[in-house]
Protein backbone atom coordinates (compact mmCIF):
# COMPACT_ATOMS: atom_id res chain seq x y z
CA UNK A 1 0.00 0.00 0.00
CA UNK A 2 1.16 3.71 -0.43
CA UNK A 3 -0.67 7.07 0.71
CA UNK A 4 -3.11 7.29 -2.60
CA UNK A 5 -2.93 3.98 -4.60
CA UNK A 6 -5.89 2.36 -2.96
CA UNK A 7 -8.84 3.42 -1.06
CA UNK A 8 -8.05 5.00 2.66
CA UNK A 9 -10.02 2.70 5.49
CA UNK A 10 -10.89 4.22 8.41
CA UNK A 11 -10.22 2.13 11.53
CA UNK A 12 -12.05 3.44 15.12
CA UNK A 13 -10.86 0.16 17.05
CA UNK A 14 -8.11 -2.51 17.29
CA UNK A 15 -10.90 -4.98 15.90
CA UNK A 16 -11.24 -2.73 13.27
CA UNK A 17 -7.37 -2.54 12.23
CA UNK A 18 -7.28 -6.03 12.35
CA UNK A 19 -10.51 -6.63 9.88
CA UNK A 20 -8.71 -4.11 7.56
CA UNK A 21 -4.95 -5.44 7.32
CA UNK A 22 -6.59 -8.61 5.03
CA UNK A 23 -7.69 -6.21 2.79
CA UNK A 24 -4.22 -3.68 3.36
CA UNK A 25 -1.71 -7.29 2.07
CA UNK A 26 -4.47 -8.71 -0.42
CA UNK A 27 -4.68 -12.03 1.74
CA UNK A 28 -5.44 -13.22 5.45
CA UNK A 29 -1.97 -13.20 7.05
CA UNK A 30 -0.60 -16.31 9.07
CA UNK A 31 2.80 -16.40 11.69
CA UNK A 32 3.78 -13.09 10.69
CA UNK A 33 4.06 -9.45 11.90
CA UNK A 34 2.23 -6.56 10.41
CA UNK A 35 2.88 -2.75 10.81
CA UNK A 36 0.21 -0.76 10.13
CA UNK A 37 1.13 2.49 9.14
CA UNK A 38 -0.87 5.83 10.27
CA UNK A 39 -1.80 9.27 9.79
CA UNK A 40 -4.41 10.22 12.26
CA UNK A 41 -7.53 7.48 12.26
CA UNK A 42 -6.57 6.78 8.52
CA UNK A 43 -4.19 3.66 7.51
CA UNK A 44 -1.72 4.84 4.88
CA UNK A 45 0.26 1.60 4.68
CA UNK A 46 0.75 -1.59 5.76
CA UNK A 47 4.27 -3.79 5.82
CA UNK A 48 4.59 -7.16 6.14
CA UNK A 49 6.95 -9.89 7.35
CA UNK A 50 7.32 -13.82 8.32
CA UNK A 51 7.84 -14.63 12.30
CA UNK A 52 11.55 -14.94 12.59
CA UNK A 53 12.02 -18.56 13.17
CA UNK A 54 12.32 -19.46 16.84
CA UNK A 55 16.28 -19.25 17.17
CA UNK A 56 16.68 -16.56 14.91
CA UNK A 57 17.28 -13.15 16.68
CA UNK A 58 14.14 -10.62 15.40
CA UNK A 59 15.97 -7.14 15.59
CA UNK A 60 17.53 -7.24 12.10
CA UNK A 61 13.75 -7.94 10.61
CA UNK A 62 12.52 -5.34 12.89
CA UNK A 63 14.88 -2.49 11.88
CA UNK A 64 13.89 -2.86 7.91
CA UNK A 65 10.27 -3.01 8.85
CA UNK A 66 10.62 0.54 10.78
CA UNK A 67 12.77 1.87 7.86
CA UNK A 68 10.10 0.74 5.56
CA UNK A 69 7.21 2.40 7.65
CA UNK A 70 9.44 5.39 8.14
CA UNK A 71 9.69 5.85 4.52
CA UNK A 72 6.02 6.25 4.20
CA UNK A 73 6.25 9.52 6.06
CA UNK A 74 3.46 7.82 8.33
CA UNK A 75 3.48 9.73 12.05
CA UNK A 76 2.25 6.63 14.05
CA UNK A 77 1.86 2.61 13.45
CA UNK A 78 0.70 -0.37 15.32
CA UNK A 79 2.15 -3.01 15.17
CA UNK A 80 0.22 -6.71 14.29
CA UNK A 81 1.70 -10.17 15.16
CA UNK A 82 -0.09 -13.46 14.20
CA UNK A 83 0.62 -16.49 15.52
CA UNK A 84 1.18 -18.16 19.15
CA UNK A 85 2.49 -16.08 21.72
CA UNK A 86 5.81 -17.98 22.15
CA UNK A 87 6.54 -16.78 18.32
CA UNK A 88 4.72 -13.36 18.28
CA UNK A 89 6.11 -11.55 21.35
CA UNK A 90 9.35 -10.94 20.71
CA UNK A 91 8.50 -10.26 16.99
CA UNK A 92 6.21 -7.89 17.91
CA UNK A 93 8.68 -6.75 20.96
CA UNK A 94 11.47 -6.07 18.23
CA UNK A 95 9.65 -4.16 16.03
CA UNK A 96 7.69 -1.83 18.08
CA UNK A 97 10.93 -0.59 19.86
CA UNK A 98 12.54 -0.32 16.18
CA UNK A 99 9.48 1.93 15.44
CA UNK A 100 10.34 4.06 18.34
CA UNK A 101 13.45 4.28 17.78
CA UNK A 102 13.01 5.73 13.97
CA UNK A 103 10.36 8.63 15.83
CA UNK A 104 7.03 6.36 15.35
CA UNK A 105 4.90 6.81 17.78
CA UNK A 106 3.36 2.91 18.62
CA UNK A 107 -0.16 3.15 18.57
CA UNK A 108 -0.64 -0.10 19.97
CA UNK A 109 1.50 -3.47 19.92
CA UNK A 110 -1.00 -6.89 18.97
CA UNK A 111 -1.61 -10.51 18.64
CA UNK A 112 -3.83 -12.06 16.86
CA UNK A 113 -4.75 -15.91 17.44
CA UNK A 114 -8.00 -18.10 16.52
CA UNK A 115 -10.22 -15.49 16.27
CA UNK A 116 -9.12 -13.16 19.27
CA UNK A 117 -6.58 -10.61 19.76
CA UNK A 118 -4.56 -9.28 22.72
CA UNK A 119 -2.57 -6.27 23.47
CA UNK A 120 0.56 -5.81 24.55
CA UNK A 121 -0.01 -2.01 26.00
CA UNK A 122 -3.33 -2.39 27.54
CA UNK A 123 -3.44 -3.57 30.96
CA UNK A 124 -7.40 -2.90 31.64
CA UNK A 125 -9.23 -5.99 32.01
CA UNK A 126 -12.46 -4.51 30.94
CA UNK A 127 -10.80 -3.87 27.49
CA UNK A 128 -8.82 -6.03 26.99
CA UNK A 129 -9.39 -9.34 29.34
CA UNK A 130 -6.16 -11.79 29.92
CA UNK A 131 -8.08 -14.41 27.69
CA UNK A 132 -7.86 -11.74 24.85
CA UNK A 133 -11.06 -10.36 22.84
CA UNK A 134 -13.12 -12.21 20.46
CA UNK A 135 -13.40 -10.77 16.92
CA UNK A 136 -15.42 -10.96 13.62
CA UNK A 137 -13.98 -9.31 10.72
CA UNK A 138 -16.88 -10.17 8.52
CA UNK A 139 -19.38 -7.93 10.40
CA UNK A 140 -16.97 -4.93 10.67
CA UNK A 141 -17.66 -1.59 8.96
CA UNK A 142 -14.33 -1.82 7.54
CA UNK A 143 -15.08 -5.08 5.82
CA UNK A 144 -17.70 -3.61 4.38
CA UNK A 145 -16.26 -0.71 3.26
CA UNK A 146 -13.21 -2.68 1.91
CA UNK A 147 -15.30 -5.08 -0.47
CA UNK A 148 -17.50 -2.29 -1.70
CA UNK A 149 -14.27 -0.46 -2.85
CA UNK A 150 -13.31 -3.77 -4.75
CA UNK A 151 -10.58 -4.80 -2.69
CA UNK A 152 -9.79 -8.13 -2.23
CA UNK A 153 -8.62 -10.67 0.95
CA UNK A 154 -7.46 -13.99 -0.25
CA UNK A 155 -7.58 -17.22 2.16
CA UNK A 156 -3.49 -16.96 2.52
CA UNK A 157 -0.46 -15.99 0.71
CA UNK A 158 -0.36 -19.36 -1.12
CA UNK A 159 -3.93 -18.19 -2.56
CA UNK A 160 -2.12 -14.84 -4.16
CA UNK A 161 0.95 -17.00 -5.51
CA UNK A 162 -1.33 -19.32 -7.17
CA UNK A 163 -2.64 -16.06 -9.05
CA UNK A 164 0.93 -15.86 -10.55
CA UNK A 165 1.42 -20.00 -11.12
CA UNK A 166 2.35 -20.92 -14.89
CA UNK A 167 -0.50 -22.69 -16.70
CA UNK A 168 -0.36 -26.72 -16.99
CA UNK A 169 -2.29 -29.11 -18.55
CA UNK A 170 -3.64 -28.74 -22.58
CA UNK A 171 -2.89 -24.60 -22.06
CA UNK A 172 0.67 -25.66 -21.29
CA UNK A 173 0.87 -27.85 -24.39
CA UNK A 174 -1.14 -25.10 -26.74
CA UNK A 175 0.98 -22.40 -25.21
CA UNK A 176 4.28 -24.37 -26.16
CA UNK A 177 3.63 -25.11 -29.85
CA UNK A 178 2.64 -21.41 -29.96
CA UNK A 179 5.34 -20.46 -29.00
CA UNK A 180 7.59 -22.66 -31.53
CA UNK A 181 5.69 -20.41 -34.07
CA UNK A 182 6.58 -17.63 -32.82
CA UNK A 183 9.88 -18.28 -32.53
CA UNK A 184 10.16 -19.31 -36.13
CA UNK A 185 8.59 -16.09 -36.79
CA UNK A 186 10.79 -14.45 -35.09
CA UNK A 187 13.90 -16.25 -37.33
CA UNK A 188 11.72 -15.31 -40.57
CA UNK A 189 11.46 -11.37 -39.71
CA UNK A 190 15.17 -11.30 -39.30
CA UNK A 191 16.71 -13.97 -41.84
CA UNK A 192 19.28 -12.28 -44.08
CA UNK A 193 18.88 -9.11 -42.13
CA UNK A 194 21.96 -6.91 -40.45
CA UNK A 195 20.58 -7.80 -36.95
CA UNK A 196 21.89 -4.30 -35.33
CA UNK A 197 19.92 -2.17 -38.33
CA UNK A 198 17.23 -3.30 -40.26
CA UNK A 199 16.86 -6.83 -38.23
CA UNK A 200 16.78 -4.84 -34.95
CA UNK A 201 14.34 -2.27 -36.11
CA UNK A 202 11.96 -5.06 -37.81
CA UNK A 203 11.97 -6.73 -34.35
CA UNK A 204 11.17 -3.66 -32.47
CA UNK A 205 8.17 -2.42 -34.70
CA UNK A 206 6.87 -5.97 -34.34
CA UNK A 207 7.03 -5.71 -30.82
CA UNK A 208 5.58 -2.40 -30.73
CA UNK A 209 2.48 -3.81 -32.71
CA UNK A 210 2.42 -6.29 -30.56
CA UNK A 211 2.11 -4.19 -27.58
CA UNK A 212 -0.11 -2.34 -28.67
CA UNK A 213 -2.77 -5.00 -29.89
CA UNK A 214 -2.54 -6.28 -26.00
CA UNK A 215 -2.70 -3.47 -24.52
CA UNK A 216 -5.98 -2.32 -26.95
CA UNK A 217 -7.77 -6.41 -26.58
CA UNK A 218 -6.95 -6.28 -22.43
CA UNK A 219 -8.60 -2.63 -22.06
CA UNK A 220 -11.72 -4.18 -24.11
CA UNK A 221 -11.91 -6.88 -21.61
CA UNK A 222 -10.77 -9.34 -24.51
CA UNK A 223 -8.06 -12.16 -23.74
CA UNK A 224 -5.29 -12.56 -26.01
CA UNK A 225 -5.07 -15.86 -28.23
CA UNK A 226 -2.94 -18.40 -27.51
CA UNK A 227 -0.53 -16.92 -30.64
CA UNK A 228 -0.66 -13.58 -29.49
CA UNK A 229 0.54 -14.23 -26.29
CA UNK A 230 3.42 -16.39 -27.63
CA UNK A 231 4.32 -13.73 -29.82
CA UNK A 232 4.73 -11.35 -27.76
CA UNK A 233 6.36 -13.54 -24.83
CA UNK A 234 9.35 -13.88 -27.59
CA UNK A 235 9.38 -10.38 -28.46
CA UNK A 236 9.64 -9.15 -25.00
CA UNK A 237 13.16 -11.06 -24.98
CA UNK A 238 14.24 -7.92 -26.70
CA UNK A 239 15.01 -5.14 -24.63
CA UNK A 240 13.69 -2.26 -26.94
CA UNK A 241 10.45 -3.93 -26.95
CA UNK A 242 10.57 -4.65 -22.95
CA UNK A 243 11.16 -1.10 -22.60
CA UNK A 244 8.01 0.09 -24.98
CA UNK A 245 5.64 -2.35 -22.97
CA UNK A 246 7.63 -0.82 -19.75
CA UNK A 247 6.69 2.96 -20.51
CA UNK A 248 3.18 2.17 -21.16
CA UNK A 249 2.44 0.14 -18.26
CA UNK A 250 1.26 1.88 -15.44
CA UNK A 251 -1.02 0.47 -12.10
CA UNK A 252 -4.47 0.00 -14.18
CA UNK A 253 -6.34 -3.33 -13.13
CA UNK A 254 -5.84 -3.63 -16.98
CA UNK A 255 -2.39 -3.62 -17.38
CA UNK A 256 -2.40 -6.00 -14.14
CA UNK A 257 -4.54 -8.58 -16.09
CA UNK A 258 -2.38 -8.40 -19.04
CA UNK A 259 0.85 -9.49 -17.43
CA UNK A 260 -0.74 -11.69 -15.43
CA UNK A 261 -2.18 -13.48 -18.01
CA UNK A 262 0.91 -13.54 -20.49
CA UNK A 263 3.25 -14.21 -17.27
CA UNK A 264 0.89 -17.34 -16.61
CA UNK A 265 0.97 -18.48 -20.35
CA UNK A 266 4.64 -17.62 -21.01
CA UNK A 267 7.18 -20.72 -21.23
CA UNK A 268 9.59 -20.99 -18.46
CA UNK A 269 12.58 -18.94 -20.30
CA UNK A 270 10.36 -15.99 -21.25
CA UNK A 271 8.86 -15.53 -17.94
CA UNK A 272 11.36 -12.25 -16.64
CA UNK A 273 10.10 -9.43 -19.12
CA UNK A 274 6.44 -10.20 -18.41
CA UNK A 275 6.99 -11.02 -14.52
CA UNK A 276 8.59 -7.75 -14.27
CA UNK A 277 6.24 -6.00 -15.63
CA UNK A 278 3.52 -7.56 -13.73
CA UNK A 279 5.72 -6.41 -10.84
CA UNK A 280 6.05 -3.06 -11.97
CA UNK A 281 1.99 -2.38 -12.32
CA UNK A 282 1.22 -4.11 -9.29
CA UNK A 283 3.98 -1.87 -7.39
CA UNK A 284 2.26 0.98 -9.36
CA UNK A 285 -1.20 0.11 -8.08
CA UNK A 286 -0.24 -0.47 -4.49
CA UNK A 287 -0.29 -3.87 -4.51
CA UNK A 288 3.02 -4.57 -3.16
CA UNK A 289 2.07 -8.36 -2.37
CA UNK A 290 1.71 -8.95 -6.00
CA UNK A 291 4.52 -7.66 -6.88
CA UNK A 292 6.72 -9.66 -4.62
CA UNK A 293 5.13 -12.68 -5.33
CA UNK A 294 5.80 -12.15 -8.95
CA UNK A 295 9.27 -11.04 -8.69
CA UNK A 296 9.41 -14.36 -6.58
CA UNK A 297 8.86 -15.99 -9.66
CA UNK A 298 10.96 -14.39 -12.17
CA UNK A 299 13.64 -14.73 -9.28
CA UNK A 300 13.45 -18.29 -8.86
CA UNK A 301 13.64 -18.60 -13.03
CA UNK A 302 16.05 -15.77 -13.70
CA UNK A 303 17.86 -14.84 -11.23
CA UNK A 304 20.27 -12.39 -12.79
CA UNK A 305 17.21 -10.39 -14.81
CA UNK A 306 18.21 -6.57 -13.78
CA UNK A 307 15.05 -5.43 -14.04
CA UNK A 308 13.54 -7.78 -11.63
CA UNK A 309 16.31 -7.22 -8.76
CA UNK A 310 16.09 -3.55 -9.62
CA UNK A 311 12.11 -3.30 -8.73
CA UNK A 312 13.04 -6.06 -6.11
CA UNK A 313 15.39 -3.58 -4.49
CA UNK A 314 12.19 -0.74 -4.54
CA UNK A 315 9.97 -3.06 -3.16
CA UNK A 316 12.10 -4.25 -0.26
CA UNK A 317 12.89 -0.77 0.88
CA UNK A 318 9.37 0.53 0.57
CA UNK A 319 10.11 2.84 -1.78
CA UNK A 320 6.42 4.74 -2.92
CA UNK A 321 5.42 4.87 -6.28
CA UNK A 322 4.92 8.46 -5.99
CA UNK A 323 9.02 9.16 -6.00
CA UNK A 324 9.36 7.83 -9.00
CA UNK A 325 6.18 9.69 -11.04
CA UNK A 326 6.85 9.39 -14.39
CA UNK A 327 9.52 6.08 -14.34
CA UNK A 328 10.28 4.95 -16.71
CA UNK A 329 9.33 6.90 -19.15
CA UNK A 330 10.80 10.32 -18.63
CA UNK A 331 14.06 8.52 -17.34
CA UNK A 332 15.84 6.47 -14.69
CA UNK A 333 15.42 8.95 -11.49
CA UNK A 334 18.21 10.06 -9.40
CA UNK A 335 17.57 7.39 -6.36
CA UNK A 336 16.79 4.89 -8.96
CA UNK A 337 20.22 5.39 -10.92
CA UNK A 338 22.28 5.43 -7.65
CA UNK A 339 21.08 1.83 -6.49
CA UNK A 340 21.66 0.75 -9.78
CA UNK A 341 25.02 1.70 -10.31
CA UNK A 342 25.47 0.03 -6.85
CA UNK A 343 24.63 -3.05 -8.66
CA UNK A 344 26.89 -2.46 -11.47
CA UNK A 345 23.60 -2.37 -14.06
CA UNK A 346 23.67 0.16 -16.85
CA UNK A 347 19.99 1.34 -17.78
CA UNK A 348 21.43 -0.60 -20.97
CA UNK A 349 20.25 -3.82 -19.19
CA UNK A 350 17.95 -3.13 -16.51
Amino acid sequence: MTPTDRPRLAVRSPADLIAAVPYLLGFHPTDSVVVVAMRGRRVVFAARADLPPPTAEPQQAARHLADVIARQHAAAATVVGYGPAARVTPAVDAVSDALAGAGLVVLDSLRVTDGRWWSYLCTEPDCCPPDGTPYDPGASEVSAAAVFAGQVALPDRAALTAQVAPVDGPVRVAMRQATARARSRLAELTEDLDETLVGGRSVRSAGVAAVRVALRRHRRGERLTDDEAAWLSVLLTRLPVRDHAWERTDGRDTDISLWTDVLRRAEPELTAAPGSLLAFAAWRAGLGALAAVALERVLAAHPDYSLALLLDDLLRRGVPPSELDGWPAVGLPGVVRRRARRRGVSRRTI
